[in-house]
């Protein structure tokens, strides 16, 4: 089994909006797919900080070939 590395919050943001990008849909068409509104798509792609992960995640796998598996958290020793 390969091994996989999780992925960041700017770079899951990213990924959104290169694949929804990607499929020609802008960001009202999106919106209206998804059943949210148009800021919602702006802010979980444009603002990692902000806790968009759930929107993120369906704009990745209605536009892509990607699931998302996670959120995923690390632990480390002090």
């Amino acid at each position: 089994m390969a091994k996989q590395t999780p992925v960041t919050a700017n770079e899951l943001a990213a990924a959104a909006k290169k694949f929804r990008i990607a499929s020609g849909m802008n960001r009202a068409q999106a919106a209206r797919a998804l059943g949210v509104a148009r800021q919602a798509v702006i802010y979980a792609e444009e603002s990692p900080e902000k806790s968009f992960f759930k929107l993120r995640k369906r704009i990745i796998e209605r536009y892509s070939t990607y699931t998302v598996i996670g959120p995923v958290f690390f632990l480390g020793k002090r």
